[in-house]
């Protein structure tokens, strides 16, 4: 069964669907209304399945009249989501961060299924093994150097 949660995230990707690839602006207590839930819960939806490593970019105007704009990361359209992406990856990448980057870039079609495997592979806890415990440091760079091939 869907949670709350998986019910608005595929509402709000119904609707950057719907705009062909467009910025989307909704308003936080609109779509609270709209699902019968606190605001806090569409603010848990969009930093845990909106951000830069799911794909996304996320502007906030607050006041009276604010809005959230919700916007598809697309290299092609613009150059800097090389830098974004290069600035999201920290110095350390968890093994499940990696997997949700990897996952959002392949469903942009930014890379193919074997790209996916191949790094998946190439940023396994297995393959990282290492007496010095810097694993996550060297998955960072792995990221970096792979998508630096891949989308430069």
């Amino acid at each position: 069964m869907a949670t709350i949660s998986d019910v608005i995230e595929s509402f709000l990707k119904e609707l950057i669907r719907q705009s062909q690839g467009q910025a989307v602006e909704i308003q936080r207590n609109e779509i609270a209304k709209h699902f019968d839930c606190a605001p806090s819960q569409i603010n848990y939806v969009l930093t845990t399945r909106f951000s830069v490593q799911h794909g996304y970019t996320i502007e906030s105007q607050r006041g009276g009249g604010g809005y959230i704009k919700i916007m598809r990361l697309r290299p092609e359209r613009n150059p800097s989501v090389h830098q974004i992406l290069m600035e999201e990856i920290r110095d350390n990448v968890t093994k499940t961060q990696a997997v949700r980057l990897i996952r959002a870039l392949q469903e942009q079609n930014l890379i193919n299924d074997r790209e996916a495997r191949l790094m998946r592979a190439a940023t396994s806890d297995v393959v990282l093994a290492s007496p010095l415990n810097n694993r996550d440091y060297m998955r960072s760079r792995i990221l970096k150097a792979m998508l630096s091939a891949l989308i430069h």
